[in-house]
């Protein structure tokens, strides 16, 4: 007896029909791999709870980033992790920041074959671990601004391409783009974190960035999980103030405002699968309850078809070492 004669099975039964009928599709020439460079000498540090990723000195990261430029990695975001924090968090633009000290031996050694994002934030180098600067007890917005414009710049002089404002604070995507233009940067792009929540998700990457709060949280400048149009209004005012691209972080509780930028702005739309999310398929694949490359694949999948064009995940290093597709 035949139930029905529209049948949407006839389209899944063959992997050749399937293939031709997919609806969302990515290569790895839309992923960012991150890092972490220390200024610790002689450093290869695995991070708790993201396992396969490090800490790591500029010699051994350069060593190990020959090695991943070899296997097709062709973009990678910098984040900086040093003992020389402060309380005006100085070593944010010093020229012994390790994320500057190592720009400027990959432009040296990779021109423009390789893409350099860095992070632009204030809480791995300030003594108490917030984005911004702490005045009376409170993270101040209007005088952590000029810090992270100057860090931008050092950025900038260094050689990376692209920074990435993370800290949250008002006004300093607008602030950012002046200073590189008066700077004579008037290529250097901004990635804009447009709706960056307080997320549960960050664990692992505190501990990467030793950047965890000594007092408090972030509650009071990242945005809260609970609000979706908040989101709209940081990305009108982002797009108001010249971001090149706007970020969604983390990535996949949030498909939603992912969804919503696709919509609302003609930007590009990026988004951050991160360490909580990394680690969370590294424990399931672990424990024998996912194949690992399937799962990561439907992850990113799932981001990709919410309407991000560009992804910052973990997993890339993985992804083109494996084949997993």
């Amino acid at each position: 007896m035949s139930y029905t004669r529209k049948r949407p099975r006839r389209s899944r039964t063959s992997p050749l029909v399937r293939e031709m009928l997919a609806e969302t599709r990515w290569s790895t020439d839309s992923l960012i791999q991150p890092y972490f460079v220390t200024d610790k000498p002689g450093a290869k540090i695995e991070i708790p709870g993201m396992p396969g990723i490090f800490r790591e000195s500029p010699d051994e990261f350069l060593a190990g980033l020959e090695e991943d430029v070899k296997l097709g990695i062709r973009r990678i975001m910098l984040f900086g992790v040093t003992e020389h924090k402060s309380e005006d968090a100085a070593f944010a633009y010093a020229g012994k920041n390790p994320v500057i000290e190592v720009t400027k031996e990959i432009r040296k050694r990779y021109g423009d074959d390789l893409l350099v994002f860095a992070d632009v934030c204030l809480c791995a180098y300030t003594d108490h671990g917030h984005c911004g600067l702490v005045i009376d007890g409170q993270i101040d917005n209007d005088q952590s601004v000029p810090v992270l414009v100057r860090m931008a710049v050092a950025l900038a002089d260094a050689g990376v391409q692209w920074v990435a404002p993370s800290d949250m604070m008002d006004g300093r995507v607008g602030a950012i783009r002046d200073a590189l233009d008066d700077a004579g940067h008037v290529d250097v792009g901004i990635l804009a974190y447009t709706a960056k929540y307080a997320s549960n998700y960050y664990g692992p990457f505190r501990e990467a960035a030793e950047s965890a709060p000594q007092f408090g949280d972030r509650r009071s400048y990242q945005m809260d999980f609970r609000n979706r149009r908040e989101a709209h209004l940081e990305l009108e005012l982002d797009d108001l103030e010249d971001a090149d691209w706007v970020m969604v972080k983390p990535a996949l509780p949030y498909l939603d405002i992912i969804a919503d930028f696709r919509e609302r702005t003609s930007l590009p739309v990026a988004a951050y699968n991160v360490s909580g999310e990394y680690a969370a398929a590294k424990l399931l694949a672990r424990e024998g309850f996912a194949d690992e490359g399937l799962l990561v694949i439907e992850n990113l999948t799932a981001i990709f078809r919410a309407g991000a064009q560009v992804i910052l995940t973990y997993h890339l290093r993985e992804i083109l070492q494996n084949g997993w597709r």
